[in-house]
């Protein structure tokens, strides 16, 4: 079985949804590939629209982790890569949305040029690990 101990963050870390590590001991890990936001499943997309782009790629690691076995709460770590920094702290309350308080993961937030298609603003990269 899976143990895990979130170290509590600082007031900054909590403010910004991520824990300073995440020690875990057994358990399964998953490495998700990175995933975008630009496209949703029914082939909406999201041009210039950075939240509707994060939750698009929350939601496609949602179904991932599924397919995996797991959820959202089982991820330790994640990378996060935005094309635009101005967007680094709306992101933070937007992961808010989608961890607990006490178990926000481990994070890096990452400014780029760009990503593989010209309008996408976010990917998101991430690790898990399952009973």
């Amino acid at each position: 079985m899976a143990r895990r101990e979130y170290l509590k963050g600082d007031a900054r870390q909590r403010e910004r949804a991520y824990s300073p590590a995440v020690k875990i001991n057994g358990g399964t890990t998953i490495y998700l590939a990175g995933q975008t936001g630009y496209q949703d499943e029914r082939g909406e997309s999201y041009p210039n629209n950075f939240d509707g782009q994060a939750r698009v790629a929350f939601e496609r690691m949602r179904k991932t982790l599924e397919t995996a076995g797991a959820k959202l709460d089982d991820i330790v770590t994640m990378t996060v890569f935005i094309t635009d920094m101005a967007n680094g702290t709306r992101f933070t309350q937007l992961r808010k949305e989608f961890f607990k308080e006490s178990s926000y993961p481990a994070s890096a937030l990452i400014g780029i040029k760009e990503l593989a298609r010209p309008e996408m603003m976010i990917e998101i990269q991430a690790i898990a690990v399952v009973d």
